[in-house]
């Protein structure tokens, strides 16, 4: 049994020996990059420690009613804890109305479960909060972070965390779980190198089909910005940054063709991500230098992180755009 899971079998592994021992720690951190299965798997440890029927030790059935409501993350005894959107911000008055909660005795299970996503996004407030939760949590509580790496959070923090560090799955693997589901061969090759071995987000791309088709506008634009004028690049930056959700989506998007350009110029053995563009990233590979392709790829993450710092996004964008190589 992998509870479910597609890979993380070691993850599995720990988490049942601590349910079925009795050692479960109050705090874990379940890091890795969106789409991997953080909150699965941070759902399915909360199953684990208040299934009324386990089939085994560190099991859960999924059929009996905690089960059933945690997976809908309704049950009485378990709070989720988010941003409002992503990209932004967790807040103290939210960590704050779960502490009095896990101060109290379970309702109708073992434990009391809180589930902070994405906490990377909590302020500096709600990270203190946060902090001396952690430092006073009562044993019937069990706290659950996801965020995309540890060290985007307080080192006091990560250091009261049981830490699971996800890895992406190999391309192959997310590539059987789609042709298991009846998917085309050739749809799930894409899908699987797109997701860049996260589950989670190939099922969205399967899912919800205008994901692909922004995409693929969003990749195209790159190109055609390449080629453009300063003036089409200024009036390309001012629209773009009036949403803020899709120019974080945008930059995700071209950071990950870059990232393949960066594979293809310094000549890695590694598959690239998007396979469907591969002949534009071989002729851009071949006209640019390494150092041009290493700094395009450094902004563009910085320009992320930026994003997340409240930087005008319309002055980031036209600085972006600009220092693209021609």
């Amino acid at each position: 049994m992998n509870w479910n899971l597609i890979g993380h079998a070691w993850a599995v592994d720990l988490l049942r020996r601590h349910v079925a021992n009795g050692e479960a720690r109050h705090a874990y951190l379940f890091s890795g990059p969106p789409g991997l299965g953080r909150r699965t798997l941070a759902v399915h440890l909360a199953q684990a420690l208040n299934c009324t029927n386990p089939p085994a030790p560190g099991e859960f059935c999924g059929q009996c009613r905690d089960c059933r409501q945690i997976a809908a993350m309704q049950h009485p005894d378990m709070a989720v804890v988010q941003a409002e959107n992503e990209g932004g911000t967790l807040k103290v008055d939210q960590v704050r109305a779960v502490q009095h909660s896990l101060s109290l005795k379970p309702y109708q299970s073992k434990y009391r479960v809180a589930l902070f996503l994405r906490f990377q996004e909590a302020n500096d407030n709600a990270a203190n909060a946060l902090l001396k939760t952690l430092e006073e949590a009562p044993a019937h509580a069990i706290l659950l972070l996801t965020a995309d790496t540890p060290e985007s959070l307080l080192p006091t923090i990560i250091s009261r965390c049981e830490i699971l560090r996800l890895r992406p799955l190999r391309v192959e693997e997310v590539e059987s779980m789609l042709t298991d589901k009846g998917v085309d061969p050739e749809r799930a090759r894409l899908l699987a190198h797109i997701s860049g071995g996260r589950p989670g987000y190939a099922n969205r791309l399967l899912e919800d089909s205008s994901l692909l088709e922004t995409r693929a506008e969003r990749l195209n634009d790159l190109q055609a910005l390449l080629q453009s004028t300063r003036v089409k690049k200024f009036s390309y930056a001012d629209k773009l940054s009036k949403d803020k959700d899709g120019m974080r989506q945008a930059i995700t998007f071209w950071l990950s063709y870059w990232r393949d350009v960066l594979l293809k110029a310094s000549h890695a053995s590694v598959t690239i991500t998007n396979v469907d563009y591969s002949a534009e990233i071989e002729s851009l590979a071949s006209r640019l230098t390494l150092p041009a392709v290493r700094r395009t790829v450094s902004d563009l993450e910085l320009a992320l992180d930026r994003m997340d710092r409240n930087v005008n996004p319309r002055l980031l964008a036209e600085v972006l755009l600009m220092d693209w190589p021609k």
